[in-house]
């Protein structure tokens, strides 16, 4: 009682503890609350393993405060009332908000679904995990150095199990739907939320200046591409990733008040018209969709900061704190499932180098045909000899029987039995090489 009396008090004074009244907004200041929990109780998450009782009893005891104010946010709505004479009549009551009535209660299932996943990998020893002073240079080398404070994780010298794998990639896909869930609940949130005067204020002034020439030549070329906008920039570390997202979304701005004219300027001068503007704010949607489903995990734009920053509505604040945390959530929880893939992968690879190489399964099969080529009779039979056909056409009897096969040599009766081999033999070794060349073309799997 006396935490949650304490919790509260910071929200009311705005995080301002002197209580001057120069606190943040109480939006704000429930977002930070959300923020800071999530991050006290899931920053020691470092490995697929249950959350400890403690840290998971108190993120349900916490957040369940927190969320609690949304019961209060309400709307009027009209409601049908019946007086005690049986008349109807209709009022005006009060409900839920709709958008917390819809969301709130998705967003505490996605929370549950993500804490019984981390549940299910209990009884899971297929794997382990190690501090990386206990490993060798070479497998530290085989990680990634950014994700240093991770322990390494471990897994059989000949990798998981066929099942085990399978079931870590269906756990995988698990996390995935949690993770799009979340990530679609808090970009409809952040859209809804207004774009603050002070961002405005920083754009340049056009489209042009804020993507640069070359980014703008492609996006506004007839034959647009988005996976060749994106392959001719350089998307390899985060902050680049982040710089191209604030660019576009800076794009999408100008364009979209350009198109309703809400600068205040008149657009007959402008060599750009309007559709050409909504065509271009449409491709640059498009840009924002791919790069925050292909890098989940990069962090907030400029514009999303200056909203949450800006943001007065506290409905608004609660959706977006708690979708991002629970995205968050997903997104490390399924970093740490690669983890474990990508472990496998290179123990499955190090096993298959030291591996002996195979046998040739066709050099036995050559053996006795090359041992048989030796024979200076073999070469005087043919096969119309064999078959006791001649080449006389017209001595063949007039009944269906055939006729007796000749009689052989007592040495040739190897060759009734070699015969038929060399058939066999080559019969299979086409289709070896059938298989040889089909398993060349396959393709190998992504992980």
């Amino acid at each position: 009682m006396d935490l949650m009396k304490e919790k509260f008090a910071k929200l009311l004074l705005g995080e301002d503890m002197s209580g001057s009244g120069k606190g943040v907004p109480s939006a704000l200041a429930l977002s930070n609350a959300v923020t800071n929990l999530a991050a006290s109780v899931f920053g020691e998450q470092r490995k697929l393993e249950p959350m400890a009782p403690d840290r998971k009893g108190r993120w349900k005891r916490e957040v369940g405060w927190l969320l609690s104010v949304a019961d209060h946010i309400v709307e009027f709505v009209a409601k049908k009332q019946v007086l005690d004479n049986g008349t109807e009549m209709e009022v005006m009551g009060t409900q839920q908000r709709r958008d917390l009535q819809a969301n709130i209660p998705a967003l505490r299932k996605l929370d549950t679904m993500l804490l019984d996943y981390l549940d299910n990998f209990k009884e899971r020893n297929e794997f382990w995990y190690v501090k990386r002073d206990s490993c060798s240079e070479s497998e530290n080398e085989e990680r990634s150095d950014e994700k240093w404070w991770i322990p390494i994780v471990k897994v059989p010298p000949g990798g998981l199990s066929k099942t085990s794998r399978g079931w870590l990639l269906h756990q995988k896909e698990l996390v995935n739907q949690v993770l799009k869930a979340a990530m679609a609940i808090n970009a409809n949130c952040l859209m809804e939320m207004s774009i603050p005067d002070t961002y405005i204020d920083t754009l340049p002034k056009n489209g042009r200046a804020s993507l640069g020439d070359a980014l703008y030549r492609i996006i506004t070329d007839v034959e647009f591409d988005p996976d060749d906008f994106l392959s001719t920039v350089d998307l390899t570390s985060e902050h680049k990733i982040l710089d191209l997202k604030d660019r576009i979304e800076a794009s999408v701005i100008i364009w979209n008040r350009k198109v309703h004219n809400k600068d205040g300027k008149s657009s007959w001068g402008s060599a750009v018209s309007q559709e050409k503007r909504e065509q271009f704010e449409e491709r640059a949607q498009t840009l924002l969709l791919i790069i925050k489903h292909r890098f989940p995990g990069i962090p907030q734009s400029t514009l999303d900061i200056a909203k949450i920053q800006e943001n007065r509505d506290v409905g608004f604040a609660l959706l977006e704190s708690y979708s991002r945390v629970l995205e968050s959530l997903a997104f490390n929880v399924m970093s740490r499932i690669e983890d474990v893939i990508q472990a496998d992968n290179l123990a499955r690879e190090k096993a298959k180098k030291n591996a002996p190489p195979a046998a040739d399964p066709a050099a036995g099969r050559r053996g006795p045909q090359e041992a048989g080529g030796d024979d200076d009779d073999q070469s005087k039979t043919t096969l119309l000899d064999f078959m006791g056909w001649t080449g006389d056409s017209e001595g063949k009897n007039d009944d269906a029987s055939p006729p007796p096969p000749p009689e052989l040599p007592a040495q040739d009766d190897g060759r009734l039995m070699k015969l038929p081999n060399i058939m066999t033999n080559l019969k299979q070794t086409y289709m070896d090489k059938l298989d040889f060349l089909s398993g060349n073309r396959s393709p190998s799997g992504r992980h």
